[in-house]
């Protein structure tokens, strides 16, 4: 149990690194802030929109008499509106660290040089990077979308489903979340998502202990914008631990990071 504070620990670390940078804070601020605009333009395009795509998508109703018309669209607005924000919120983190690459690699390249030891890097063009930053979160986003799904059917079950299940489902959101902004600095180390998995899936409680406080935090409007540069640092932070050799004790150290793929 004592890794969930350690994990906390580090998110509340990269929050102190970012206020200790002012400008770093502010550069990391940029990707989130557009990302956010981009969000709301595209929500507030459906609020207005989903009426007419509703209609547009059961001509069959056009005859209907009041109010089943009324009420069976209407349902059907409330689910795409709903799931447009669900899809909001689960795609957000990916698609900022994906506009923000290259904003996030350096922050992420400084904190490693300001904390000493080697700082790593890509060796990738740009184009590359964002490939494989874009097809990694398109292969994590599947894995979230299916748990969402089954999450979504266990639901139903009475008692476990409003209790157990929302519990997990935090903890499947926290896993991902923060898999997906360690992969910043373990891209830059030459790890693999398959590795990268499995090395979060070894340390689950670390895991859990930074993703699942920032995934509840993230649920406030705009607050994901303002830690997003806080959340990179501290995942930079936690990831030298946990792909740093161990000391002459055999514990883990601090020294200089290595890849999974070295013997």
């Amino acid at each position: 149990m004592r890794d969930l504070g350690v994990g906390f620990g580090y998110l509340v670390k990269g929050q102190r690194w970012v206020t200790g940078h002012g400008r770093w804070f502010g550069f990391g601020l940029l990707p989130g802030l557009v990302a956010m605009v981009l969000y709301a333009a595209a929500l507030v395009g459906l609020g207005y929109g989903a009426d007419d795509l509703t209609a547009w998508a059961t001509p069959f109703a056009d005859d209907w008499s009041s109010p089943w018309q009324g009420l069976f669209r209407g349902f059907l607005t409330a689910l795409v509106v709903g799931f447009g924000l669900f899809t909001a919120v689960i795609t957000f983190t990916a698609v900022t660290l994906l506009i923000g690459q290259p904003f996030y690699e350096s922050l992420s390249e400084q904190v490693d040089r300001t904390e000493g030891g080697d700082v790593p890097e890509s060796g990738l063009p740009l184009r590359r990077e964002l490939w494989i930053s874009a097809r990694d979160s398109l292969r994590v986003l599947t894995r979230v979308v299916l748990y969402g799904v089954l999450l979504f059917a266990l639901g139903f079950v009475p008692v476990v489903g409003q209790t157990v299940v929302p519990v997990i489902g935090f903890c499947v959101s926290g896993f991902f979340l923060a898999e997906e902004l360690t992969a910043v600095a373990l891209q830059r180390r030459g790890i693999e998502l398959k590795e990268r998995l499995a090395l979060l899936r070894g340390r689950r409680l670390l895991t859990l202990g930074f993703g699942v406080p920032l995934t509840l935090a993230f649920l406030v409007p705009f607050v994901a914008v303002f830690l997003m540069p806080g959340a990179v640092a501290g995942a930079t932070l936690m990831v030298r631990d946990l792909v740093a050799p161990p000391d002459d004790d055999g514990a883990p150290g601090a020294g200089a990071p290595f890849s999974l793929n070295k013997g």
